[in-house]
């Protein structure tokens, strides 16, 4: 990239906002920040705030917006606080947003970004599955370009490119399993959370890794899906693939299969969503299949992990 461009990073203290401030920090010289927000990390919002020169700090809670004024003080940056801040930030328009506000908190200030039709990298699924079809009405209307940066989701918007919708058969995403991918459902029983956050391939924030332990995270990428990629509820479906390496696949009516595959690191679909069109640099090592050896695929079990199946008939009930 040769032209600098504003970005905004709703949700910057997180695990996609310290993975795409990485990216930032990397080539400054193509990044200007205009907001950065947080719920409640002050200390961490504010650092990256002054190290970015951000041109605006946000924290959810309105309550800390003093700790956060003080923590500013002989600086520039704007300090604001509460949810309708979060909306007025992402109001304010940039090149690029990164909606990375988790759960349903996140739906305003993401359509707040897509009013001003700029580029929306999207890490907030759950803003999609609450409001899918109003979101997607609002990315037309106003000239959005809404890009994912869930690794599945970002794997099929790549194997889709230069390709028709009516030629997809299949959309797959790939599910990791989680860490009780192997568990009998007795011993589901007995599962904690500490156990339930420890991801086995990928480093994610507390709730996603919950969600993913239970394969629930995998349901609401279904319904995420079924609206990014409109092909119709019976072209998706979900495979089991305990490495990581595939992150998704498009399966199309000539019976070719494009998959994307890449190492287990979130900066790279999001420096995907970041540089689109083009491609940027980032820190990743290379993929080396001969290392990793077997890669292997199964099918999901929805007695074990019946959230797969409930997030389908959602979807199906609208």
């Amino acid at each position: 990239m040769t032209i600098m461009r504003t970005i905004s990073v709703l949700g910057a203290t997180g695990s996609i906002g310290a993975s795409t401030l990485d990216l930032i920090r990397r080539s400054p010289a193509d990044w200007r920040v205009v907001a950065l927000t947080a719920n409640g990390n002050v200390a961490e919002l504010a650092k990256l705030a002054i190290e970015f020169s951000a041109e605006l700090a946000v924290v959810a809670d309105e309550a800390r917006l003093s700790e956060l004024r003080e923590a500013l003080a002989g600086t520039d940056i704007e300090a604001a606080g509460g949810a309708q801040a979060l909306v007025e930030a992402a109001a304010r328009g940039a090149d690029v947003t990164v909606a990375a506000i988790v759960g349903c908190a996140g739906l305003a200030p993401t359509m707040a970004a897509i009013e001003q039709g700029g580029v929306i990298a999207l890490a907030n699924k759950e803003a999609l599955v609450s409001a899918g079809e109003v979101m997607t009405a609002a990315v037309e209307r106003h000239g959005a370009t809404l890009l994912p940066i869930d690794s599945e989701h970002n794997a099929i918007f790549q194997c889709l490119q230069g390709n028709s919708l009516d030629h997809v058969r299949w959309i797959t995403l790939t599910a990791s399993g989680g860490p009780f991918r192997d568990w009998t459902l007795d011993r589901l029983t007995l599962a904690t959370p500490a156990q339930a956050i420890k991801h086995p391939n990928w480093d994610m924030g507390a709730k996603i890794s919950v969600d993913s332990a239970t394969m629930f995270n995998k349901g609401l990428e279904l319904i995420e899906a079924h609206y990014l990629f409109p092909v119709g509820l019976d072209k998706l479906r979900i495979i089991v693939h305990p490495q990581s390496v595939v992150h998704s696949m498009v399966e199309y009516r000539d019976g070719s299969t494009l998959a994307q595959l890449g190492p287990s690191d979130m900066r790279v679909p999001i420096a995907s969503a970041l540089a689109w069109p083009e491609r940027m640099d980032t820190p990743c090592a290379p993929l080396d299949l001969a290392e990793i050896g077997e890669l292997t695929f199964r099918k999901p079990d929805e007695v074990r992990f019946p959230a797969t199946r409930l997030a389908r008939e959602a979807a199906e009930a609208g």
